[in-house]
């Protein structure tokens, strides 16, 4: 179990050192990120992107870049391309967005034929660290797929699951989250739900407990599980929320973020590697630890 940020730093610390790909390397808050984990000694890079900018980016920030690790690229499109091809080419174990649309990294990692897709759905994994919750909360999907089907959640839970088991965890458990415990016909998330346990526990996601469909209190509050007398091995214990819908993820992280005091990172699984998507404008903070759980997650 990780209880926060500074765990997961920790685990990502006592391995051997990651190499990141970092895709339109020309930005502050990317490059600050990279080269403190890196001043640290856990972890590698290979910046792509505007050399010249990258090589004065890295000055003003007080380091000296050595030109050896910069992948010259002139568009946004050459620099997403030739990160990926680092990937393919095993010279880097995860990708990390610099300053560039998300889209244009995306449609460099799916293409059929130089891209690192796996044939399965990629997803996004929010890693929360929320004050008075014990330990780091998985949220599933809140940024990638709109409005996914069963088979869709299915592979959410999958990819979900397997970067919690890299993290060290035996058996994830899942809270496949409803506005209420009770499978109603009407209610299609609730009749989703109830249809991952059943998969899960037929061993369709390898060792670990989907519960569903279950209320979001329910899932995180022991004392309400007491009062209802609701019992699970999710109760009050979740890993990852597996939301209905990316809106409903969204907004819920957003709402903890803004009132709640919490922290996030998120990363997106499903492809070769694990990829860092941080917005543009996402904090030094924010990217520092993307990379770490990047990291951390790397097989």
């Amino acid at each position: 179990m990780l209880k926060d940020f500074k765990a997961l730093r920790d685990r990502v610390g006592a391995g051997e050192p990651r190499t990141v790909a970092v895709a339109c390397a020309h930005d502050a808050h990317t490059l600050e990120a990279v080269l403190h984990a890196n001043g640290e000694g856990i972890l590698n890079y290979i910046l792509v992107g505007h050399r010249d900018e990258i090589l004065r980016i890295g000055t003003e920030l007080g380091h000296e870049i050595s030109p050896e690790t910069i992948v010259d690229a002139d568009t946004d499109e050459e620099a997403a391309f030739k990160a990926v091809e680092l990937i393919r080419e095993g010279k880097a174990d995860f990708l990390q967005k610099g300053y560039m649309q998300t889209s244009t990294i995306l449609k460099a990692v799916v293409n059929k034929q130089t891209g690192i897709g796996t044939g399965g759905i990629i997803s996004h994994t929010a890693f929360i660290e929320i004050p008075g919750y014990h330990k780091l909360l998985g949220v599933a999907d809140g940024g990638m797929v709109p409005h996914p089907d069963l088979e869709q959640k299915k592979g959410i839970v999958r990819n979900a699951v397997e970067a919690f088991r890299a993290l060290g965890y035996d058996r994830p458990l899942v809270a496949a989250v409803c506005a209420a415990e009770t499978v109603s016909p009407k209610i299609i998330e609730t009749v989703d739900a109830a249809a991952l346990k059943e998969a899960a526990l037929a061993g369709e996601f390898g060792d670990c407990y989907v519960e569903g469909p279950i209320s979001l209190d329910l899932a995180m509050d022991k004392a309400s599980c007491e009062i209802k007398k609701y019992d699970s091995p999710v109760s009050g214990d979740t890993d990852i929320l597996l939301v209905p819908y990316m809106a409903v993820g969204n907004i819920f992280v957003k709402g903890l973020l803004l009132y709640a005091g919490a922290r996030m990172v998120g990363v997106v699984t499903g492809a070769k590697c694990p990829i860092a998507l941080n917005s543009r404008s996402a904090s030094f903070e924010e990217k520092y630890y993307s990379l770490m759980a990047c990291a951390a997650i790397c097989r």
